[in-house]
């Protein structure tokens, strides 16, 4: 008896594994358009009148800097518009020791995503406010739109205060 069930349940699972094998399709063909390669333009990104990553100023300057727009410009000086960077502002200040009572200086960052430029008012006027010789503006992961809507990465922006 046992044999006899055993060969039903044979039977019927090699029908249950056939069945799936014809109802199995064919994948539909779908149109792939052909990729089309881009290389970006070269540009250079500017605040004001300065660029590249070895840019310096003093603190007035820098203090003015900080409220323009982040401009990105190709060698025939056409713009485009910044879609969307990062800003760090490398700040130096003070701790002091609570045992000997000695001060000493120390860095921190503090950075932030923007998509609009200038930076935000309240960043504005916390950097001007604090700003010291030593101190480092950075502008990174600039990423820019060309007028076909391609996007592409410009240069960063590094402004060290002296």
């Amino acid at each position: 008896m046992i044999k006899r069930y055993a060969a039903y349940f044979l039977l019927v699972g090699l029908a249950l594994m056939a069945n799936n094998c014809v109802i199995a399709q064919a994948p539909a063909k779908t149109t792939l358009k052909p990729i089309i390669k881009f290389k970006p333009p070269i540009v250079k990104t500017f605040l004001g009148n300065m660029t590249g990553s070895s840019a310096m100023a003093n603190v007035t300057e820098a203090k003015s800097l900080i409220s323009l727009p982040l401009n990105v410009t190709d060698s025939k000086n056409e713009s485009y518009h910044v879609s969307s960077y990062q800003f760090t502002y490398k700040r130096i200040g003070i701790t002091e020791d609570e045992e000997t009572g000695k001060t000493s200086p120390e860095t921190d960052m503090v950075s932030r995503h923007f998509e609009v430029t200038p930076l935000a008012e309240v960043w504005q006027t916390n950097i001007a406010e604090f700003l010291h010789p030593g101190e480092t503006l950075y502008f990174f992961d600039i990423i820019v739109l060309d007028k076909q809507g391609r996007r592409f990465f410009a240069p960063t922006l590094k402004i060290t205060v002296q």
